[in-house]
């Protein structure tokens, strides 16, 4: 699950509150300053920029999506290292007397666009999800549709192919309706206008003095994060050895996966995470771990055989899995649901409001900015037969691509999913525009029950199905990605042609970056493992909805199926009461305190180590914001980002030396009195 997919958190990272309250002079202080045109945006300085930090950027994504799936938003430290960079160059240029052209708040928004495009496709690229689960490593943890016709062996050629042929289609499907969402109907994009207002404040001298003391905290994080992950590596000579596997609440509890691993990857993420999130999935671990499986455990030889290995989905780890599956299916379809009924009636609403038609259409603009930016947002426009056509040219190659590289999805599904899919893309762009949610995952997994039910188990259901919610979730993903683009440039002047350019070029980045950085760790790691230290566990998640989808219940363990219904039910049950409380109970806020089913869900299969580290970085953010809580706002982010990519980074040299045969010198390892007694005794002897 991507955070920065299901809900960014524009207003308590960028700071939004401050900067809307400068909203209707923002315009002003860049008057004087001159917009270059949309070829002059593009810069050859800003996509080599870009190609760098896109690489930084899939490293990280990358590793997330391996480790435990959750992924922040990483927007501020793309917006802040973008501008830090190419700001360094200008300077030093600039003293060589050779700079031609200053570094403008457009070219730094190409930056962002190219770089969060490009990582992405890291994510919606499933990498860790849908296509890791067609591997033979995913699919030898379940004995159903462990065959040829369900497995299909990674390759990077294959894997760049498929890419490259869906992840394009979405950027045309949504670019008609740009002029209709930005301007008739002025959605919000929380993020793509918090985005632009952090870039904007970048550009202003107070914001430019601010943004030197950001860079120079997020490199000191970044030092210190990336010679910890370094010295960690000194002690880890085997499995179950180093600090990541220290038992910090007793070997019980250690057992049961509670305890802080010292990830200063975990520890950024948590402080950018909201606090609700981080308590829901210490929850979730705790009542999962702490309670539900012990008491399945317990009915070992009743409830599964007793000689079953530890990974099979006949067993508990079949509990494990299905049961959080349910929860994650609960929780979208609610919010796919809820999405569509908000989006269709605040549609009819605006389509009906004549005055905000009349005043856009008349171009009766009183306000300074808004005349400003739709003057500009006018001015490069993308022709609305380019998109027609590039969506069907590319839908028709994809069409004829797609069965070539997985022969169990025909021609026909392929082009039903193109049919279905622009719907389904106004709506997630246009309740994104509403609220930040983007429910492209959700789409997939749907995608995936339809899809494989449909094909079947014995013609390759699971691939097919996992298939389809590749082709149906880049379309989707991309779409809003790109709309909330559009809103950033909107707000900072930049041309439609350049955001559709920059798209286009993270887009083509993502799609070389991501299986070449995928497929470094899955040479140099035991990648989809559920007992290393990359389990990737959306694999396992995502191959259990297409066996669902193949052999409905049947293939559950005993009473698994009451159990799947039961949390399917609860999760549609409490964000119905979510909702309910959102809306109608104003006086305490009450929903604020409520857990998300989604994020309860993650530890199900993983524990609670991750959620522990997350809540540490909570805790550090929360006291931080007591002691000053300007600091916090304006250098929180910046710490977490430092904390994220130190870490992050170090994979790098460390999977080169893994690759190389290369092995840490020491093993630190924690043993109870008893069998250290016993080793002590073994070597006397």
């Amino acid at each position: 699950m991507s955070f920065e997919e299901e809900k960014k958190r524009a207003p308590a990272v960028y700071g939004e509150d401050d900067n809307y309250d400068d909203e209707a002079a923002l315009e002003k202080a860049f008057e004087d300053s001159e917009v270059p045109t949309w070829r002059n945006q593009l810069t050859i300085r800003s996509m080599v920029t870009s190609l760098v930090l896109s690489f930084v950027f899939n490293v990280i994504v990358c590793k997330l999506n391996l480790s435990t799936g959750v992924i922040p938003s990483l927007n501020v430290a793309a917006g802040l290292l973008g501008y830090a960079m190419v700001k360094a160059w200008t300077v030093v240029v600039g003293r060589c007397g050779l700079l031609k052209r200053p570094f403008t708040r457009q070219e730094n928004t190409v930056i962002q666009t190219c770089v969060v495009a490009s990582s992405g496709i890291a994510f919606s690229s499933g990498t860790g999800s849908y296509l890791l689960g067609m591997s033979q490593i995913t699919a030898a943890q379940a004995e159903t549709g462990n065959d040829p016709m369900n497995i299909k062996k990674l390759s990077i050629g294959w894997m760049m192919a498929f890419l490259f042929t869906v992840s394009f289609v979405g950027l045309f499907s949504i670019v008609p309706l740009r002029k209709v969402m930005i301007l008739r109907y002025k959605l919000t994009y929380p993020s793509g206008t918090a985005t632009a207002y952090l870039i904007n404040s970048f550009h202003t001298p107070k914001g430019a003095k601010l943004a030197k003391k950001q860079v120079w905290v997020l490199f000191k994080s970044f030092v210190c994060s990336f010679f910890w992950a370094c010295f960690q590596w000194f002690f880890t000579a085997s499995d179950g050895c180093g600090f990541n596997s220290f038992p910090t609440f007793g070997l019980a509890a250690f057992q049961k996966r509670f305890y802080f691993d010292f990830s200063a990857t975990y520890v950024g993420v948590g402080m950018i995470c909201p606090y609700m999130v981080n308590v829901s999935l210490l929850i979730g671990a705790i009542f999962s771990w702490g309670i539900l499986w012990p008491s399945i455990q317990s009915k070992k030889g009743d409830w599964y055989s007793a000689d079953l290995p530890a990974s099979s989905l006949h067993g508990i780890q079949g509990y494990r899995v299905f049961l959080a599956i349910a929860m994650m299916l609960g929780d979208g379809l609610f919010h796919a649901v809820y999405m569509i009924i908000v989006s269709v009636k605040s549609f009819i609403q605006q389509s009906s409001d004549k005055n905000l038609l009349n005043d856009t259409a008349d171009g009766q603009l009183t306000d300074y900015d808004e005349k400003r930016r739709n003057e500009y947002f006018l001015k490069d426009q993308i022709p609305n037969y380019v998109a027609i056509s590039g969506y069907v040219v590319l839908a028709a190659i994809s069409i004829g691509v797609i069965p070539q590289i997985f022969h169990q999805l025909k021609w026909y599904m392929v082009l039903v999913a193109y049919i279905i899919a622009p719907l389904l893309a106004f709506c997630n762009a246009y309740g994104c525009g509403l609220t930040d949610w983007s429910l492209a995952s959700n789409y997939g997994k749907l995608a995936i029950l339809v899809f494989s039910s449909w094909v079947g188990l014995e013609h390759g259901g699971v691939l097919a199905g996992l298939a389809s919610c590749g082709v149906m979730m880049s379309i989707v993903s991309t779409a809003s990605d790109l709309m909330q683009d559009f809103k950033t440039g909107y707000l900072t002047l930049s041309s439609p042609r350049s955001m559709f350019f920059s798209q286009v070029f993270g887009t083509a980045m993502g799609c070389v970056m991501s299986p070449l950085v995928f497929w470094f760790f899955y040479k140099a790691y035991r990648v989809g493992d559920p007992e290393s230290s990359y389990p990737a566990p959306y694999a396992m998640m995502y191959r259990g909805i297409a066996l669902l989808g193949v052999e409905g219940f049947d293939s559950l363990p005993k009473n698994c199926l009451k159990l799947v219904i039961l949390f399917f039910i609860s999760a549609i049950f409490v964000n119905l009461v979510t909702a309910l409380l959102k809306k109608y109970e104003t006086k305490y806020e009450v929903y604020r305190f409520i857990p998300s089913p989604m994020c309860m869900a993650i530890p199900f299969y993983l524990g609670g180590y991750f959620a522990i580290d997350m809540c540490v970085g909570s805790l550090i953010l929360f006291v931080w914001s007591r002691q000053s809580k300007k600091g916090a706002r304006e250098f929180g982010p910046a710490v977490a980002s430092g904390l994220i990519c130190g870490d992050s980074l170090w994979g790098i040299p460390a999977a080169i030396m893994a690759l190389a045969g290369a092995t840490p010198p020491m093993c630190m390892k924690f043993l109870s009195a008893s069998a250290n007694n016993a080793v002590d005794a073994y070597l006397a002897g």
